[in-house]
Order: structure tokens, then C-alpha cells, then sequence
């Protein structure tokens, strides 16, 4: 189905907001759904601002300083709420009792409300604001200090090692405070000024110019959020619940954002990761620092250590280093004429090359079995015990699979096909052992193993007449329109499962992750033709809806299976704004091909024409992490993820993959695929 963006514009003009820029830095405040977001970067100060509206009320303040936040939560209300906030917040710095410093902002805020009466104040990590919004709890200890004063309520606590830690007051301007109730006044409005601080050591920001090539796109909201997000020691995830390094963000972000940034900025992505391998070479999925390192080590007896501390769960991680590396040491000419630099540059105790042979000699170890008998069971699967481990991790994100399509089809193989290629460009060897001249010399055949032999497993096709049967039954169960994908369905369709489950069977999901082989691989035409099918054909036939490119479609699938990908499922009927990007950004690399036929050029230009129409729709919520949609009134509309009481949870409003349509962008011209 084709984008019709006059029928979304109305729904855009509503989610849209206003970008207030500040002369103390990046200041931004922007609606999204249910949630006013305030984000402002001074020097030493990062801060974003979240105040929620609706009947469970709440404001948060998270500081990108040791990946710490305050945050209030308010009673259940009756009615409806509604914040505004007539200017961004203001950089604050301080110190406590004992001369320590604090930094944070300070806000004025409006509410519309009867009364509120706070129910819970949660001063420490970010992680533990999360988990209090999830599951209502908070470990022991952490409870801090109230005082009242003249019309002002001050939370404040030390951290748990002694540290400078947290401070959150809130003083009422309009309405009257008894005790901690806040009522209106007789408009119905309560107005607040905030200050919230932290005692965590900031970041160091990048100043301006350092961060973007002056090529990258002229979007204010995705620079003021990769601006945000982004620091001379690593990246950031989002904000607000992933206010620290994620390795799977980081490199996926930087690989899609590589045209755009400087170098200096790649570099710090790649070092950072590096930074966090395991001894055996995993890469970090992501850290645990400040207050919650303590909590980590207090847990495990070791004291009130803040030494940082590291997730290693995630299988795909591993497989995203070497192509990344490759495709910045070598694919680009900026890289790659600071390759053996870079990788020579002190990190720690060794050298980046050094820690990227480690994730190597990883890789080829668990590549190895499936390449000496290139059976299912020998392919990747998630750990034991976990039902996640690639970026779909939500309980439901695989449908019950163990072994995911994205990892298995396209990671491990491009993996070994960069490994192969940094190390006949001379790379590796001056890191690797003497043990390893042979590992090397036999990747090149084992990647060839990989490519060939996996992707079969996940190989679907079904029939016109079963494919219109279900397209026809879960059209109605969904309330979506049958027709245009009826209209797509005359010919067999094929698509790659999102996953095997246990016994190796084929979890029927149509999906999104044939992105990652258009960016890492060179598919042949079969696959393109299967892509660019699934990307483009309109939903539920294929994943492209009005709202955008859906990242998962259980059309195919068992009913109870289609209930757990519905548009409240954070990894199911969903748009995510980088796996648009992701799919952008692959389709124009292979268009750039010359071996191509000329029908699947034609499709893939097909596909990147609608894909692009759906990213053009979007843009109000592109730096968002995800959105949902309702179909009504004959169109798809798009609806904040998190907005909804059914939703799994809230949008982040600054992702940091989010941002990577700086470096993708609309293509100009024909593709040189047409050229030749």
C-alpha cells in the first residue's frame, strides 16, 4: 500500500512540537504521546526532563552523570492530567552540606489538576527508577530525606558508598502544599519549580563541531539528541531508561551514522566497545555504573564498590564488531587511513588491536561447529535459560525461538567475511599469535559455509491460496484493510522466519531483519527478491503500513502466537525508527551494485521508493525509539508507543539509533544499478 501522507499529517501536526533552542547549549522541549520532554546539555550539565500526563502523573530527571535520575510519582488522579512547560529547563551547579558539587536544572512546570498527592520519590540510578516504574520497588536503603520548608518539599540522599548523591525540591508557586498533597488553585492549576540534582561525575560533552561532518543532514531535533546522547567516552542508548553504553547500540548507530560523523567520533564508538570486551572477547551488552555498580557488588558481597560492571547476555553483539570495524578500517577512506593508528593506540593494558583479536578468535570458536557440520544445532542460540539475545529482547520478541534469523543468516557470516578482510588487508597481524595464522587462513571458507548453508533454514514460502486465506482472516482480526495485500499475495510468497524454535522448526514471522544482510552482505538476487517483497508489500501481506515499516507480522502465524505481536508488543506489530533506517541504508548499498538483474534492481528501487514515503510521514517520531498506529477513518495513524494502558512500555524520546537519518538519506538520482 502506498503512503497516503495527507491522511496521517492530521494525527503529525498533533505529535509534533516545537524545538526551543537555548543559548546555554542544546535545549529542547518536545511532546511525545502522554509525556513532555525537556532536554538541555551546558558544559558539566546534562539533564532530560520528563513529566507525564494522564492519571498516573509522574516527573522524572535523568542525568546522562553516572546514568542517575530523581524521580516523583504521584497517586492515581481521577481525571486527566496535562503538563506544559513554557520554557526549557536551566542548567544548575552547587554543592551539598559538605562542599561537593551537584549539577543538574531547574524547571518551572504547570499541571492541570484537582490535586496531587506524591506518592513516591526515588532518588539514585536509572536503573532503579526503571525498574520502580515496572514493578513498584525499590532496594533497601535508598530511601531519602524529606524536609519541608515554606512551601517546598526537598528529597535528598548520599549515595550509598558516602558519595555525592542526589537532591530533587519542589517548591509551589500556584495552589497550596499540606504536607505532601498539592492542590489547585481556583483556575484548577498547580504550577511548580523544580530542582533536580546529581552528585555523579558528568560527561564530556563533544563542543560543537567536533561531532558531525558538514554533510549531515540539517534536522535540529536529531542533532539535539545525538547531541545529547553523545560523549568523548562512549554513546549513550536513549533517554530516558537507557541512559548509558549499549554495545549493540553503539555499534549498530555508528555504523549507520559513519558518513556523518567525524572521525574522532567513530573512533570513540569503536574504543568504547573495545573497552568493555570480556577476556574472552564478548562484547558488553551494556554497563552497570554509579549507584547501581554499588548495588551490583553489594548483592555479590563485594562491598560498596562503584567499579563499573558488565552484561555479557546477548548473542549478537559479538557478531556486530568485526563488520563495523571492517566496514570503518577499511570501507572508508577516513578510516581506513587511520587504521593501524587506531588499532595500535593504547587501551588499557594492550592495544585496540589487541581486543579486537580477542573478539576474533571468539567469533571463529563459535562459528567453527557449523562449519564442520552445517547442521541447525550447531548454528547460535540464545544462552540457557534466556529467552532473549538479539536486538528483538522482550520475552515475546523471537516467538518462543532459540535460534534467531538475524544472527545466524546474516551476523556470523559477515562477521567472518570482515575478519577475512581485515586480515588480507594486513590488519590483524600485528596482533595475532602464531596459533592464529592459521585460524585466519581458514575464515574466508568457513564465511562461504555460513552464507550458503544457514539462510535455507528460515527459507518460507507459501502458497497464493493459503497466503490469501490468512491474509483475509487476520485483516479482519486486526480491523486493517485486506485488499491491497490480497493484491499482493497472486503470486507464492517468501519470506525468512524470525527464528527456529528448539526442535528447529521454522517460527513463522514475517520480519524486518533482512535489513541487516542489505547492509552487511551481498545477497544474491532470490534474496533481494525476497526482501524487497517483504519490506515493500502493504501489511498483512508484508510489513508497510501508513504509520511505517512494521518491524514484525504474525500473519502466517498461530493465533495464539498473533496475539503476543499485537501493536502494544514492544517487538511486535510496531515501527522502529532504525530498522527503517537500517533498511535505507541497505537498499541504497546494494543499489550501488552493478551485478544486479534488472528486475531486481527495479524492485529494490520499488521498495526504496514506498520505504522512503514512510519515513518522510514519520518524521515527527523519528528520533523517538518506536511508535505504534491505529487504522481509523481509512488510514493508518501513527500512536506513541507507551501512550496506550495496554502498552508494554513507553518510547524513549531520544534513541540513540534512532538519530542515524543525519547519515541516511534520501537518494538523488538513479541508482547505478539503472546505469549500466
Amino acid at each position: 500500500m502506498r503512503l497516503r501522507r495527507s491522511l496521517v499529517a492530521p494525527l503529525l501536526s498533533l505529535l509534533a512540537a516545537p524545538l526551543l533552542i537555548g543559548a546555554a547549549g542544546e535545549q529542547v522541549v518536545r511532546r511525545e504521546g502522554l509525556n513532555l520532554n525537556s532536554f538541555t546539555q551546558s558544559g558539566s550539565v546534562a539533564a532530560h526532563v520528563l513529566l507525564r500526563d494522564g492519571q498516573d502523573p509522574r516527573l522524572i530527571v535523568a542525568f546522562p552523570a553516572g546514568n542517575s535520575g530523581v524521580g516523583l510519582w504521584f497517586d492515581r488522579v481521577a481525571g486527566p492530567t496535562r503538563w506544559t512547560m513554557a520554557d526549557a529547563a536551566r542548567p544548575v551547579t552547587t554543592t551539598d552540606a559538605r562542599g561537593r558539587a551537584l549539577r543538574g536544572v531547574t524547571f518551572a512546570a504547570t499541571i492541570q489538576a484537582r490535586e496531587l498527592r506524591v506518592k513516591q520519590a526515588v532518588l539514585t540510578s536509572i536503573r532503579v527508577l526503571r525498574d520502580y516504574q515496572a514493578l513498584g520497588t525499590v532496594p533497601d536503603g535508598l530511601a531519602p530525606t524529606l524536609t519541608q520548608e515554606r512551601g517546598t518539599l526537598t528529597w535528598a540522599r548520599d549515595r550509598l558508598d558516602g558519595g555525592a548523591g542526589y537532591r530533587l525540591s519542589l517548591r509551589v508557586d500556584r495552589g497550596t502544599l499540606h504536607g505532601t498533597t498539592l492542590t489547585a488553585a481556583k483556575d484548577g492549576t498547580i504550577e511548580i519549580t523544580v530542582t533536580a540534582l546529581t552528585g555523579e561525575v558528568p560527561l564530556t560533552p563533544f563542543r560543537p563541531g567536533e561531532l558531525l561532518e558538514p554533510t549531515a543532514a540539517n534536522d535540529p531535533q536529531a542533532r539535539a539528541a545525538l547531541q545529547f546522547l553523545s560523549y568523548r567516552e562512549k554513546f549513550l542508548a536513549g533517554s530516558w531508561r537507557f541512559l548509558t553504553y549499549f554495545g549493540r547500540d553503539t555499534l549498530l548507530s555508528v555504523r549507520l551514522l559513519m558518513p556523518a560523523l567525524r572521525p574522532d567520533a567513530v573512533d570513540t564508538g569503536l574504543r568504547s566497545v573495545l573497552e568493555r570486551l570480556s577476556p574472552d572477547g564478548v562484547v558488553a551488552h551494556e554497563e552497570d555504573i554509579g549507584e547501581f555498580a554499588i548495588l551490583d557488588h553489594r548483592r555479590d558481597g563485594g562491598g560498596l564498590s562503584d567499579a563499573p560492571t558488565y552484561n555479557y547476555a546477548m548473542v549478537d553483539s559479538p557478531f556486530l564488531l568485526a563488520p563495523v570495524a571492517g566496514a570503518w578500517l577499511i570501507d572508508d577512506a577516513r578510516g581506513r587511513a587511520r587504521a593501524a593508528r587506531f588499532l595500535a593506540a593504547p587501551l588499557g593494558h594492550e592495544r585496540a588491536g589487541d581486543a579486537l583479536m580477542r573478539n576474533v578468535r571468539f567469533v571463529v570458536a563459535a562459528a567453527a561447529p557449523f562449519t564442520r557440520d552445517p547442521d541447525w544445532r550447531r548454528m547460535i542460540s540464545l544462552k540457557p535459560g534466556m529467552d532473549a539475545g538479539e536486538w528483538r529482547d522482550s520475552n515475546d520478541g523471537l516467538g518462543g525461538g532459540r535460534y534467531p534469523y538475524d544472527i545466524n543468516a546474516v551476523l556470523v557470516p559477515a562477521a567472518l567475511e570482515a575478519i577475512d578482510a581485515m586480515a588480507r588487508a594486513g590488519l590483524l597481524a600485528p596482533f595475532a599469535k602464531p596459533e592464529d595464522r592459521t585460524m585466519l587462513a581458514q575464515v574466508h571458507g568457513m564465511a562461504a559455509t555460513w552464507a550458503s548453508r544457514a539462510p535455507g533454514y528460515f527459507a518460507q514460502t507459501v502458497t497464493p491460496a493459503a497466503a490469501q486465506a490468512a491474509i483475509s482472516r487476520y485483516a479482519a482480526q486486526v480491523g486493517v484493510p485486506a485488499g491491497p495485500a490480497l493484491a499482493a499475495a497472486t503470486q507464492p510468497l517468501r519470506y525468512n522466519a524470525i527464528s527456529l524454535d528448539a526442535q528447529g522448526r521454522a517460527v513463522p514471522i514475517v520480519h524486518s531483519d533482512d535489513g541487516f544482510a542489505l547492509l552487511f552482505q551481498h545477497p544474491d538476487a532470490a534474496a533481494l527478491n525476497t526482501a524487497a517483497t517483504t519490506i515493500s508489500a502493504p501489511f498483512p501481506a508484508g510489513l508497510m503500513t501508513g504509520a511505517g515499516m512494521l518491524v514484525a507480522n504474525p500473519v502466517f502465524a498461530p493465533t495464539a502466537l498473533q496475539a503476543r505481536f499485537s501493536p502494544a508488543a514492544y517487538h511486535g506489530t510496531v515501527v522502529w525508527s532504525w530498522q527503517q533506517a537500517l533498511v535505507a541504508a541497505g537498499i541504497d548499498r546494494q543499489l550501488a551494485r552493478s551485478d544486479l538483474p534488472p528486475a531486481t534492481c527495479a524492485r529494490l528501487t520499488d521498495a526504496q521508493a514506498k520505504l522512503w514515503q514512510a519515513i518522510d510521514a514519520s518524521r515527527s517520531v523519528q528520533s523517538s525509539e518506536l511508535w505504534s498506529w491505529r487504522y481509523a477513518d481509512g488510514a493508518y495513524r501513527i500512536a506513541p508507543f507507551g501512550a496506550a494502558g495496554g502498552d508494554a512500555d513507553e518510547s524513549n524520546a531520544a534513541q540513540l539509533w534512532s538519530t542515524v537519518y543525519l547519515a541516511v538519506r534520501r537518494p538523488v538520482g538513479a541508482p547505478a544499478c539503472h546505469r549500466r
